[in-house]
């Protein structure tokens, strides 16, 4: 069996010496898009299983089947962290998508807000480019995304237990810090407003909630993609799954080896 190059999600139970039937879709972009043929090798995941190492046993345009034969990593949970954000651009609402799961959001809920342009999203669209990023980025787990729904439906659901980070462009002076916000270990989310800004109401609202915190994200006005990006990066580095297994965040370590 050659080396495996291509990772493969499915929507199939894992296991070795498991049978994968493959859609249409899956065959045509194995068998006629990146040339694999009965023998070669492969990477699935399942986003439960782990990762397993399979081989195609049967090649078709039209379908095909692989055979499981080793589990090469376990299922590599992402933190609990949600993403929230207004939709903006279709190809910037994409852009999001795929680098919150790069950054290994749990869930990404798109938000109605005041001032959100846009009044519906293609879910399967932008679910079908969270499985994507997953696949690209070696990820294990393709996070949920959410159908749009107006942010105060939301809020009015909020979990007593998960904190809240807003990034709010407007505040002036010092601003909580991401590990102020949130405790080790603990359910969070982020929310990204829209190009407009949160109205006033929205702002009171997050305001009277004991489980949010408004944040700022730099003195510079941030587009909606780079400020989630940024946020995520943010959250990452003080809280998240970058850290070594002795607790060391590679970035700091580095910059105190320059010190």
């Amino acid at each position: 069996m050659r080396s495996a190059k291509i990772r493969l999600y499915v929507e199939h139970p894992l296991g070795e010496g498991q049978t994968v039937p493959l859609t249409r879709d899956q065959a045509h972009y194995l068998f006629g898009v990146m040339r694999l043929s009965v023998g070669d090798a492969l990477l699935l995941f399942d986003g439960v299983s782990g990762e397993f190492l399979a081989e195609v046993s049967q090649a078709d345009r039209r379908g095909g089947t692989l055979i499981c034969r080793t589990q090469v990593r376990p299922v590599q949970s992402p933190p609990d962290l949600w993403l929230l954000f207004a939709p903006i651009k279709k190809a910037r609402t994409d852009f999001i998508v795929e680098k919150a799961t790069e950054l290994g959001a749990a869930r990404i809920l798109p938000v109605q807000t005041d001032h959100t342009n846009a009044d519906r999203i293609r879910r399967d669209r932008l679910q079908a480019h969270a499985v994507e990023a997953a696949e690209q980025c070696g990820g294990t787990v393709v996070p949920d995304v959410a159908d749009l729904v107006r942010l105060e439906a939301v809020l009015a659901q909020w979990p007593a237990d998960r904190h809240l980070m807003f990034c709010d462009e407007t505040l002036a002076g010092p601003s909580s810090s991401v590990a102020e916000v949130f405790a080790k270990g603990t359910p969070g989310a982020i929310l990204i407003g829209p190009e407009g800004g949160f109205s006033p109401a929205e702002r009171t609202r997050l305001a009277a909630m004991p489980q949010a915190r408004a944040v700022s994200l730099g003195p510079r006005i941030l587009r909606a993609d780079t400020a989630a990006v940024a946020a995520l990066t943010l959250w990452q580095a003080a809280l998240g799954d970058w850290h070594s297994a002795g607790g060391d965040h590679p970035l700091a370590a580095a910059t105190e080896d320059l010190t």
